[in-house]
């Protein structure tokens, strides 16, 4: 593991926002590993992030040094057809509540943590940064990216008018430790984990896998997230804004290879050690077609995924069977 951290991070006051979910919680084993003492972190029933008034006061009180937005409403396709009302505000209010209780607070340094569904359904493959706002969204999750949309927009605003030093980095689907095992309202690489886990023990003849299988997606196990993340963060000034635009400034987070669904399922299915057969139902949505971020931006900074996916599947397979016993 390299040190990705300067000593005046390090000795920094950082504000971790959602720190028991995936990404919040990789973020706190990895700031921890690299010597971080004086982390913040505060649960839902401590500060509700959907609140401002909660926001503000909790800002005024700890005055972080440096926030990183890790928190979210999160799911899968099911989960975003299912309750676009609840995605699109509480993702709205978290970031807005967040992003201006930091700068009322004086923070000096903060991220902001958004997802490859910001681009449009069509996007040019891979998907580079600038083809933000260039078409249509895709449905099943528009209400969610439009949310994500607002907290990149919110740090550029910010940064034009305030001269704050707002960042956003746009990760692809993630999986890892504290992933969502859920089976309706999961991504699909941990849904599929526990289907052939499943299936496995009961010796089941065939696993069920949603859509037809052909559309293509990219993984990044949210260990290498959180290394990326403080990557981004710790990047000189100078050298960020050199790399971005001032109405363009996030920057992709990825492993820059995608695979298809059926690929991925046939993965799993040979990690868990399932021999049955894959039926796919086509009944359910497939949702964007392809999923491959542009990130060669990020590359050229000096950072690249290190997880290969087949050595992230077997470690998440391993901590899930630990999970369930």
């Amino acid at each position: 593991m390299s040190e990705i951290c300067s000593d005046d991070l390090c000795d920094s006051k950082i504000y971790i926002a959602g720190h028991r979910g995936m990404v919040g919680s990789a973020l706190v084993r990895r700031l921890q590993d690299e010597g971080c003492e004086q982390l913040i972190l505060r649960t839902r029933d401590e500060v509700d992030l959907t609140n401002q008034v909660q926001v503000q006061d909790f800002m005024q009180t700890e005055q972080p040094d440096h926030v990183i937005l890790a928190a979210a409403r999160v799911g899968g396709i099911n989960a975003n057809n299912t309750y676009p009302a609840q995605f699109i505000y509480d993702n709205l209010m978290i970031s807005a509540n967040i992003i201006h209780a930091a700068h009322q607070a004086g923070v000096a340094k903060l991220l902001f943590l958004g997802s490859s569904c910001i681009y449009p359904r069509m996007a040019p493959q891979p998907m580079p940064e600038d083809c933000l706002l260039s078409g249509q969204l895709e449905a099943t999750n528009e209400p969610y990216a439009i949310a994500k949309i607002a907290g990149i927009k919110l740090c550029e605003s910010y940064n034009r008018e305030y001269g704050t030093d707002y960042r956003s980095i746009m990760p692809t689907n993630l999986y890892g430790p504290n992933d969502n095992y859920d089976l309706k309202n999961s991504h699909v690489l941990p849904a599929l984990i526990r289907k052939f886990h499943e299936a496995k023990i009961a010796n089941a003849s065939s696993v069920e896998v949603w859509g037809t299988g052909t559309v293509k997606r990219e993984f990044l196990h949210v260990e290498d997230l959180a290394e990326a993340s403080i990557f981004v963060l710790n990047i000189s000034r100078d050298k960020y804004d050199a790399a971005t635009e001032p109405m363009c400034s996030h920057i992709n987070a990825g492993t820059g290879t995608d695979v298809t669904i059926r690929e991925l399922a046939e993965l799993i299915r040979d990690v868990v050690g399932f021999s049955g057969e894959l039926k796919f139902n086509p009944e359910y949505p497939d949702g964007t077609p392809r999923k491959l971020l542009d990130v060669s931006k990020l590359s050229s900074l000096g950072w690249q995924a290190s997880i290969s996916l087949r050595d992230g599947i077997t470690a998440s397979y391993a901590s899930y069977r630990e999970s369930v016993g």
